[in-house]
């Protein structure tokens, strides 16, 4: 009953959930028997560390949101999607594509897997993140091995399951 009811959400959120419309680049379409479920914008910083000289990504922390903005998860190391109700997904990178707008993060197609437990993420297969703003490493080298450095960004995350 859990599963359908979740099912039931993901398909409810896929007709009202889009933030914007975005061309998402044919590299980053997710295959054709998988079904958009929500789109899920996020806030937060990708943390880079000073590593011999320069700087290199450590992990995203963000916080999710719904349509209406309210807070529904957070995202973080791993790459880990996880919602207030305890679904959990893992995301695997199979392609990714400059990002439209100078200074964001590259766009990204993501294979999901469900590490957590039954709830709104546990179906989800793949990922897209999008409409990237922000979340660039710092320019040119550091200094101070270790130095951390939490640089803003933004994105949509289109979540599909099958």
């Amino acid at each position: 009953m859990k599963g359908r009811l979740a099912s039931a959400l993901l398909v409810l959120c896929a007709v009202g959930c889009a933030t914007r419309t975005v061309s998402i680049p044919d590299s980053l379409k997710p295959a054709p028997d998988e079904s958009l479920a929500m789109v899920v914008p996020a806030k937060g910083v990708q943390i880079y560390e000073c590593r011999v000289g320069q700087w290199a990504f450590v992990a995203p922390e963000a916080e999710l949101f719904d349509r209406g903005g309210n807070r529904i998860g957070r995202h973080y190391a791993g790459p880990h999607w996880e919602a207030d109700d305890g679904s959990k997904i893992l995301g695997t990178p199979k392609a990714r594509a400059q990002a439209p707008m100078a200074g964001a993060i590259p766009w990204l197609l993501l294979e999901a897997k469900s590490v957590g437990g039954e709830g709104v993420l546990s179906r989800v297969t793949s990922i897209q993140r999008v409409a990237t703003a922000g979340g660039v490493a710092p320019a040119g080298t550091c200094a101070e091995s270790g130095a951390r450095s939490r640089v803003g960004y933004t994105a949509d995350y289109y979540l599909y399951f099958r």
